[in-house]
């Protein structure tokens, strides 16, 4: 009983609104962090541009894992959310 009435209070946006900003994170947070350390290697290494690229493409690599896992949990709760509804119907 309690649950649901805590669903209630929750604006009907939110949930969509925490996972545009998981999601934006797991682009944004990789990325900035590659070019930072991609560029300070390079200099550091004279390798320009082959230490920043390949910084880039592990940051690209991380940040669709990380998305790919942030869809798989927010499906299983999608699928958890409905079960629970559909034994509540009955």
């Amino acid at each position: 009983m309690k649950k649901e009435k805590n669903k209630s209070e929750l604006p009907w946006w939110r949930p969509a609104i925490l996972m545009f900003y998981r999601l934006s994170g797991w682009i944004i947070g990789p990325i900035i962090l590659a070019l930072v350390v991609g560029r300070w290697l390079d200099e550091k290494y004279g390798t320009e541009p082959w230490l920043f690229l390949l910084s880039i493409g592990i940051a690209f690599a991380i940040s669709i894992f990380g998305i790919v896992m942030d869809a798989i949990k927010e499906l299983k709760r999608i699928e958890k959310d409905e079960k629970e509804d559909a034994q509540d119907k009955k």
